[in-house]
């Protein structure tokens, strides 16, 4: 089997939208795809660790990363710092391994500037009223942070129409059948299986059998 250049898939959604529960049962049910671990300068969340569900960094570390270029994309949320390191990406990529980048549409814009062959899916809520739910439900913010976000979810949303795939998460096995089914076709494109089973087809084409 010959090494082919992995995928790029750029998921985004408002917050509460479902999509980190959804990327981590895809992990769970899908080989050789990982998440790239974005930097950030937010405080971490109850249960979050270092390095595994970000890069925990200063304001003035993430402001060196940026004079040093060493972000493939990085964008303000919420007054915080996002940042996807350029160098880890192509790594993992070269090594023929999917990368999931979940970033909002500011950093997809940016990417997909950067890297055009990358698969971008938006997930939506099935409507407002279940996404104030989802988000009053978290218990992690005050009234006034939620209030905000579901303002900007909606402004978020509109960009929707940028994607290649949108799922909508109203059902969670559904939404996540969906999201395999994204990954499962991508794999079976022409130019990938081309290098995957460069030999095989070399066989199955030869005269000589």
């Amino acid at each position: 089997m010959t090494m082919s250049q992995g995928t790029l898939y750029i998921i985004s959604a408002p917050s509460g939208a479902g999509k980190s529960s959804l990327v981590s049962a895809l992990l769970s049910q899908t080989d050789d795809i990982k998440v790239s671990v974005s930097h950030t300068t937010r405080a971490a969340r109850p249960g979050e660790v270092d390095g595994i569900n970000y890069n925990f960094v200063s304001m003035e570390q993430f402001k060196n990363l940026v004079t040093d270029n060493a972000f493939l994309e990085h964008a303000e949320v919420f007054g915080n710092c996002y940042g996807t390191s350029k160098l880890w990406l192509d790594d993992q990529l070269n090594a023929g391994t999917d990368i999931i980048l979940e970033i909002d549409w500011q950093g997809a814009q940016q990417v997909r500037k950067l890297m055009p062959n990358a698969v971008g899916i938006f997930i939506l809520p099935p409507s407002q009223a279940a996404l104030q739910k989802r988000l009053d439900s978290r218990g992690q913010d005050s009234a006034e942070i939620i209030a905000g976000r579901m303002a900007e979810a909606v402004s978020e949303m509109s960009h929707y129409n940028e994607y290649d795939y949108v799922i909508i998460n109203d059902q969670f096995e559904q939404a996540l059948g969906e999201m395999r089914a994204v990954i499962i076709a991508q794999r079976q494109k022409l130019a990938i299986q081309q290098a995957r089973h460069a030999k095989l087809l070399a066989d199955l084409l030869s005269e000589n059998q």
